[in-house]
């Protein structure tokens, strides 16, 4: 630099510094030339200054600023404080949601971006919904199907594991960054307490019904039992790798005596254990409760039927063109416009789907089976995986410097799809079919991870525009985005006469997410934290969503049965009323309207 440029720079220092001594002396108010955060010295106007109360935000450099900082700077700047700030730098993820919103969007088009992210995070949510139910699930039955367990071992372990995918996936990628793990407490806390007491007082209004007594005390004990151990790690704001080990402990103790009690109840009873999917014998041992939404459909309502009747003379390309279409034809009379236009808007996410994940489907005469497409979904999936998996990290690397992973992939799987295509035929699944199952599921499961924390990432975007911790954000939007299937499907049932299975699954499949959402999640981030896992407390907020969960459950506990186990009307409207308080509240606080 030269000694002229030097000086210049010191005489606007000096200049800035008098500008200052005198508004303090002459007691104006006080602004200052700024000094933004790519160190360019700015001219003093009024649209680039701020006052003595956010000078401390400049205090050391941009690194060892906290990015909730933005908020209190001017609008102009915003843009260079998100680019320089470490804090604001996404752990992983395909889109910065943050910074395309602050740089890609004058400020006052601020507004417009956060409709279009919030569009988007609607479509989000869809993309994994859809995921979990339509491929992610159907696979984990066949699994279940194919490794030949038992009606108690599967409701408790691969159908519960589907039931949580959306909230497991989602507390996976939310603790996989130390600033996003409290959205992953709210998350869960939330959708325990939304499931608890908007789904279960909807499935009461839907349809009174007599709860089955010792299933229904036993899992709420459980879930209690996890409630209090949560409560604890959020107390310390630590979880170590016993404790995290604890948790999955804890669940296979509970599936040991969901077991255990339901041999029981059928020698009791006499009955013999029938297949997976054509009773309605619960896991808990009860006529009508199986906690799980993998149950086949009490109607035929599949998307993906083919439009042409099956026949063994279709051609290669008859099969694929007809796999692909993800329109029942006769469905699609049936229906009216609201449901067409909402088909129309799931359709991208369908046909990639469909183009990458394979369906096993038992109860189907073929098995679902599908050549070409089978075939083709081996290239197509194997490839969207490695270019998903870790955003892509994986995928662009180059082997010696020369080929990247991505084309290693795509060869490798060519020549695996090939040699299935020509020792394969069209009219009848081959006998390792079930092998597609276990594609299926992997392949569910990178996605459903990669879109899990995309949603994650845009919601932390939120609580910063916005100035909300990840608290609140994972006990609303979180908590209703992954929740809101089993408000309708559990209504849905309970409406077609099967209140007890609904009431079940509210109370069964939460003890799953609670107890892995955390324990598996922590597991696996523990390699990267020395065995020890922080957790940021958001302070009064933290308790007021523990206190409701627990009050809540301890309600349910003994009011139930000092009503004889009758789950009436009344007692549905308490608990959504109940729920409705908890979010007054909840938002009263995060508004430090009601604090300590």
């Amino acid at each position: 630099m030269k000694t002229r440029d030097l000086a210049v720079i010191c005489c606007l220092l000096w200049l800035g510094t008098a500008q200052c001594d005198s508004r303090e002396t002459t007691g104006a108010a006080e602004s200052y030339p700024l000094v933004n955060v790519a160190g360019i010295i700015e001219p003093y106007s009024s649209e680039n200054t701020f006052n003595a109360s956010s000078l401390s935000l400049f205090e050391g450099t941009s690194r060892s600023m906290e990015c909730r900082n933005v908020v209190h700077l001017n609008g102009s700047q915003w843009c260079s404080f998100v680019k320089t700030t470490e804090d604001c730098r996404i752990g992983s993820g395909f889109i910065d949601y943050l910074q395309g919103a602050v740089c890609g969007f004058c400020h006052d088009l601020l507004p417009l971006a956060i409709v279009l992210y919030a569009v988007w995070l609607i479509y989000l949510f869809m993309f994994l919904g859809i995921t979990a139910e339509k491929f992610f699930c159907p696979n984990l039955a066949a699994i279940a199907t194919s490794l030949k367990l038992s009606h108690n071992v599967a409701g408790v372990t691969f159908l519960a594991l589907g039931n949580g995918a959306p909230d497991l996936f989602s507390a996976m990628a939310a603790f996989s960054d130390t600033r996003t793990a409290s959205l992953a407490i709210g998350a869960l806390f939330g959708a325990g307490i939304f499931v608890t007491t908007v789904v279960a007082g909807g499935v009461g209004l839907a349809r009174p019904f007599i709860v089955a007594s010792r299933p229904f005390l036993r899992d709420v004990t459980f879930y209690m039992a996890a409630v209090f151990w949560a409560f604890l790690v959020i107390y310390f704001g630590s979880i170590d790798l016993a404790q995290a080990l604890g948790y999955l402990a804890l669940y296979a103790v509970y599936v040991l005596v969901v077991i255990i009690s339901s041999v029981i109840y059928q020698k009791g009873k006499n009955q013999p254990q029938t297949s997976l999917y054509n009773n309605h014998s619960e896991i808990n041992g009860n006529d009508d409760e199986i906690p799980t939404r993998l149950r086949r459909p009490l109607e035929d309502t599949s998307e993906y039927q083919s439009l042409i009747e099956t026949e063994e003379s279709r051609s290669t390309k008859s099969i694929l063109l007809d796999s692909l279409n993800p329109i029942d034809i006769q469905k699609w009379r049936r229906k009216h416009l609201p449901w067409k236009i909402f088909k129309c808007l799931k359709l991208p996410i369908e046909f990639l789907l469909l183009l990458c994940i394979p369906v096993v489907d038992f109860d189907q005469d073929d098995h679902n089976w599908k050549r070409p497409l089978n075939c083709l979904q081996i290239v197509t999936g194997s490839l969207v995986c490695i270019l998903a998996f870790k955003s892509g990290y994986y995928g662009l690397l180059l082997i010696r410097g020369q080929y990247p992973v991505w084309a290693v992939v795509l060869v490798i799987t060519v020549v695996i799809a090939a040699v299935v295509f020509f020792a394969t035929k069209n009219e009848e699944p081959p006998k390792f079919h079930c092998v597609f199952a276990f594609i299926g599921f992997f392949f569910s499961i990178v996605l459903i991870n990669s879109v899990a924390i995309e949603i994650v990432n845009l919601l932390h975007a939120f609580g910063i525009i916005f100035n909300l911790s990840n608290t609140v954000l994972g006990l609303t939007l979180l908590a209703w985005g992954n929740s809101i299937g089993d408000l309708f499907s559990d209504i849905t049932v309970a409406r077609q006469g099967y209140p007890r299975m609904a009431i079940a699954a509210c109370f069964g499949g939460i003890i799953f997410n609670m107890l892995f959402g955390i324990g598996l999640s922590a597991l696996i981030q523990m390699p990267y934290n020395d065995n020890v896992l922080e957790i940021k407390c958001d302070g009064l907020l933290d308790w007021i969503l523990v206190g409701s969960l627990g009050l809540s459950l301890v309600m349910s506990f003994i009011l139930i049965p000092l009503q004889g186990f009758k789950f009436t009307r009344l007692y549905s409207i308490i608990l959504v009323s109940y729920y409705v308080i908890f979010v007054i509240i909840a938002l009263l606080t995060e508004a430090e309207i009601i604090h300590i």
